[in-house]
């Protein structure tokens, strides 16, 4: 049942797809995957870190290396990816307007974003928040 819905909805993290490093990023391609996921972590005082990225965006692709260290490196978080153009109306939800825009999430609620591949700003609201 669980594989009947995972290949419904879309699959959140396919290893075939990923080296061995991005394990710790979750990529959604599919709004109601990505719905099921917030839903069962929005009331955790847990961190979500959003990269809204898109496959031709130059900054993007130089800072998802970044991104997938911070990942390894801070292993109480959760760091997902969301492409702007395969799941344009959740980036439209979280007023997206550029690229790459990170989002950082606590209870639902967004607490802090870096506009930009602004890795050091990045990682410095990342270690803020995720004890804050």
């Amino acid at each position: 049942m669980g594989s009947f819905i995972s290949s419904l909805l879309g699959s959140s993290y396919d290893p075939s797809e990923a080296s061995p490093e991005d394990s710790r990023v979750l990529t959604f391609h599919s709004a109601p995957r990505w719905q099921l996921h917030f839903n069962s972590v929005k009331e955790t005082p847990k961190l979500i870190v959003i990269d809204f990225t898109a496959s031709w965006c130059g900054p993007c692709k130089f800072i998802s290396p970044a991104f997938t260290d911070m990942a390894a490196k801070f292993t109480d978080v959760d760091f997902v990816k969301i492409d702007v153009d395969e799941l344009p109306d959740v980036a439209q939800e979280y007023g997206v307007q550029a690229m790459p825009t990170f989002l950082l999430l606590k209870k639902g609620a967004e607490v802090d974003r870096v506009v930009g591949a602004k890795k050091d700003e990045l990682e410095r609201k990342v270690a803020k928040h995720r004890t804050a």
